[in-house]
């Protein structure tokens, strides 16, 4: 790259950046946008939906093959089409949300048909399959709005919070996130953070806030807790508390939780019916967090069974001791889900486990973390996933290792985004 270009001029695409054209728009894609096609040229389409007919401008060209655009006229819409109830959504806006454009039912076909293709496409697995085919993304109570109870909003050089637009570092400005919920996004839009760089939040099962500002390297300042209906000080933010599965939970501060309010039982529900763990079994429960499934299936191994939840971080397995202390079935150990951590994890277990439970990060498992676990022999292996290509993948390393998807589900437990959770059922072929 030339010196003083800018990271986002286009060096190596065709020199589309900023040009305008119409286009007929087709199916959706991974990623909260749809595929067009312009003088032999792919051109992925943000603010569209397939079957429209719509005017573009092109806001990235760095690649021979593909350009990236918004659509900025709708010239034939498509019936999933509605208003946009958030202000600050649309093209050159906030980056946050893909979908505040379509009918939210719309919203979840859309999702299940990205699913469906990222497991044929990655997964290898034929579309006409029933658990590929019958796939429908569900609908989680509370509607489309202010479902959001943990968010990091970007903070701009003066202090002043927002959140960046797509694929941009510019900071969008904010009076409100009308998908976040309201006492926390009032608790950093509501104020200035002098010297920050973003600002964490997450309300918990009691109405408490919890606040965390980053410095601009990333680094953790000190945060504070607002307890619900309380005009006293905040106060040092300790861990907050939440509630599913039918127990109570401590998450540390704005630490990792399920974003929607009613992710966490639906989840819960769905990996319990899956595993049907057994008297007596062994569970492992990978990148455990706070110990939510370990915590919710360990009454199933009854005293003689046992559950073994594994997490990196030493916030959360400090937090997951502390929520699993009453099941001296279940035990907490700190460690990394990788190859070499993974394969002596299974040697210290001496047999195998019945049950595999992992909810990896975006990024997945990954293939020698699955090739893995399928050689662990498991009856059953549940699998959590917050990105489909990366469930297409890892499904892909299963299935090469003698393991077939066997049953899915889907919650659409981000509206008005692209994200789409799944669980998924692998047993032996």
């Amino acid at each position: 790259m030339q010196r003083g270009r800018s990271s986002t001029s286009p060096d190596r695409g065709l020199g589309w950046t900023g040009r305008e054209f119409e286009v007929d728009v087709g199916p959706v894609a991974h990623g909260g946008h749809c595929v067009a096609r312009h003088e032999g040229r792919v051109v992925f389409v943000r603010h569209a939906l397939p079957g429209e007919r719509v005017r573009v401008r092109v806001t990235e060209d760095r690649h021979p093959g593909f350009c990236r655009a918004d659509a900025v006229d709708v010239l034939e819409a498509a019936p999933g089409r509605v208003e946009r109830p958030c202000p600050y959504s649309g093209p050159g806006k906030c980056g946050g949300c893909d979908w505040q454009h379509v009918d939210p039912a719309e919203q979840r076909r859309l999702k299940a048909s990205v699913v469906r293709e990222q497991l044929v496409r990655l997964g290898g697995l034929d579309a006409g399959e029933p658990v590929v085919a019958g796939l429908a993304v569900e609908e989680l109570p509370g509607g489309p709005l202010r479902w959001r109870s943990r968010a990091r909003f970007a903070v701009d050089g003066t202090g002043v919070p927002g959140l960046r637009r797509h694929r941009s570092h510019d900071v969008v400005v904010l009076d409100d996130c009308p998908i976040t919920a309201e006492p926390a996004a009032r608790a950093v839009l509501g104020r200035r953070w002098p010297g920050a760089g973003a600002v964490d939040v997450s309300i918990d099962s009691t109405g408490a806030v919890t606040t965390a500002p980053l410095d601009r390297r990333g680094r953790p300042r000190a945060a504070e807790v607002r307890r619900a209906g309380e005009e006293l000080p905040a106060e040092p933010a300790g861990r907050s508390e939440r509630r599913a599965g039918g127990r109570d939970w401590e998450v540390e501060g704005t630490g990792f939780w399920q974003v929607h309010p009613a992710a966490a039982d639906a989840l819960v529900d769905a990996v319990a019916g899956f595993a049907a763990v057994a008297a007596g079994e062994t569970v492992l429960d990978l990148y455990a967090g706070a110990g939510l499934f370990g915590g919710a299936l360990a009454p199933a191994v009854g005293a003689g069974g046992r559950v073994v939840c594994v997490e990196a971080d030493p916030g959360a397995c400090a937090a997951a001791d502390a929520n699993l202390a009453d099941l001296p079935q279940a035990e907490v150990w700190q460690g990394e889900v990788d190859a070499d951590g993974l394969a002596g994890l299974l040697a210290e277990l001496g047999p195998g486990p019945d049950v595999v439970v992992l909810d990896p990060p975006r990024a997945g498992a990954g293939t020698a973390v699955s090739r893995l676990l399928a050689g662990a022999g498991a009856r059953a292996v549940v699998y959590v996933a917050c990105d489909p290509a990366a469930l297409g993948r890892d499904v892909a390393a299963f299935s090469a290792a003698g393991y077939r998807l066997a049953a899915l589900r889907g919650f659409d437990a981000f509206p008005m985004t692209a994200h789409v959770e799944c669980v998924a059922l692998l047993v032996p072929a």
